[in-house]
């Protein structure tokens, strides 16, 4: 069953042309029985996606997958797939990055500006606190000599 948010979409596009308020309701099943809408694969698009290229955390995922008109159901499988270690590794990524450019702070500074960042991003604060322990712990400046 396609998404409301489709149907809406396109109720608002057509209405100024004239088209009965009844006839773009019928269009979204059409294109679906067809396979040229498929909310499944367009979940699962998405969060690879914004997880790979955004960077973006289960939470930020789901709350896209939300504004977008993805049922629940379907939104938690798309969301199963992005395992703990690939949400783990993105965050790594994401805190080595910055950390790059936070040399000279104190780690107070550098957790509590990473802290946001993945907060902002989606992250658990379990995961975040447990990554950026990490990533200061290997940070080159933080090394005993």
């Amino acid at each position: 069953r396609p998404s409301a948010d489709l149907r809406v979409q396109l109720g608002r596009k057509w209405a100024p042309l004239g088209w009965r308020a009844d006839e773009p309701a019928a269009v979204p099943d059409r294109l679906t029985w067809v396979g040229l809408v498929d909310d499944v694969a367009y979940a699962q698009m998405l969060v690879r996606s914004q997880q790979s290229g955004r960077g973006l955390g289960k939470s930020a995922l789901a709350r896209e997958l939300r504004t977008k008109g993805i049922r629940d159901d379907v939104a938690e499988k798309a969301l199963d797939s992005v395992s703990d270690a690939d949400e783990w590794d993105r965050a790594r990524e994401l805190v080595d990055k910055k950390l790059r450019a936070m040399h000279g702070l104190g780690i107070a500074v550098q957790t509590r500006r990473l802290a946001g960042m993945l907060a902002r991003q989606g992250y658990s604060p379990r995961l975040t606190y447990a990554v950026i322990r990490d990533a200061i712990a290997d940070a080159p400046e933080h090394l005993p000599d």
